[in-house]
């Protein structure tokens, strides 16, 4: 693949967590690209193994293993398995996310009717479900802590790592009917800042990346319609995209090989970097 431009990452492994979705898995191929010995974690193992194999295919060095999260048994056999395979991880990119329907309103505000709603297909802000609204908390950030503490271990003996979560330009600017997704990717943005400052004296830098929108498979759905065409929630968003458009998996790649090469980000901790064409900028006004 080409990447907007190369930072050198050879020894280095790195671990992509999601790494079988469409945006975690152009990152796996970005890093590969530069160097890196790339694992691909992902709950679905042939996702990953469908990403390691494209990455071999181009001359890299890559192994799909199936992970699980929220588990951290499966999480540390993800580890053994790929600090057997590559060596002790040097780069953890923290992708593992998304939402559940049980965690999203079917309207954008309240109304009367919702004090008497009675209709099963229509899910007011009461009618939320506490389970899946710790569903998506869970996959989120318990997602985004668990792999830390495990591969951040070997990073902390080293005195030396990069940890990249996974934000969501939701946690500067909460989207209508997804409040659990945007609570628990603003709790991921809040962890990264903590997380900098307690890592810093072990030499770890943490950041993340908040992207905008993107049409990935989650939400595909959502914004367009069967023949192709947009839905009146994606005219909103581009109405309020200053670049009036979509991003492009691409377009993460720069932030990303920046907050992973210490040359370029050495002294940068703490940040999340939005990637939203202007979303999280714009009044609306």
């Amino acid at each position: 693949m080409a990447v907007p431009f190369k930072i050198d990452l050879s020894g280095k492994v790195a671990v992509v967590t999601g790494g079988g979705g469409i945006l975690c898995s152009i990152m796996a191929e970005a890093l590969a690209e530069c160097g890196a010995k790339v694992a691909i974690l992902d709950l679905r193992k042939e996702a990953a193994d469908k990403v390691a194999a494209a990455i071999k295919a181009a001359g890299g060095s890559a192994m799909g293993v199936a992970c699980d999260v929220l588990n951290r048994q499966s999480i540390e056999a993800a580890e053994a398995a790929v600090s057997s395979a590559f060596g002790p991880c040097d780069i953890l990119i923290n992708g593992a996310g998304g939402n559940n329907p049980k965690g999203t309103t079917s309207n954008e505000q309240m109304s009367e009717a919702d004090l008497s709603n009675s209709n099963p297909d229509i899910k007011t802000f009461f009618d939320l479900d506490p389970k899946g609204i710790e569903f998506v908390f869970n996959l989120n950030f318990l997602g985004t802590l668990l792999p830390t503490q495990v591969f951040s271990r070997s990073m902390a003996k080293n005195k030396n790592g990069v940890i990249i979560n996974i934000s969501s330009m939701n946690a500067f600017k909460p989207l209508t009917k997804i409040p659990a997704y945007s609570a628990a990717k603003a709790a991921v943005s809040n962890f990264t800042q903590w997380l900098a400052v307690h890592m810093a004296p072990m030499g770890i830098r943490v950041n993340a990346i908040a992207p905008g929108f993107f049409l990935t498979d989650q939400n595909r759905s959502l914004l367009t319609t069967p023949d192709g065409g947009l839905t009146p929630r994606s005219h909103k968003i581009l109405n309020h995209t200053p670049m009036a458009k979509f991003g492009e998996p691409s377009d993460l790649l720069g932030a990303l090989l920046w907050l992973t090469s210490d040359k370029a980000a050495g002294f940068v901790t703490g940040t999340v970097i939005p990637i939203d064409g202007g979303f999280s900028a714009y009044s609306g006004v």
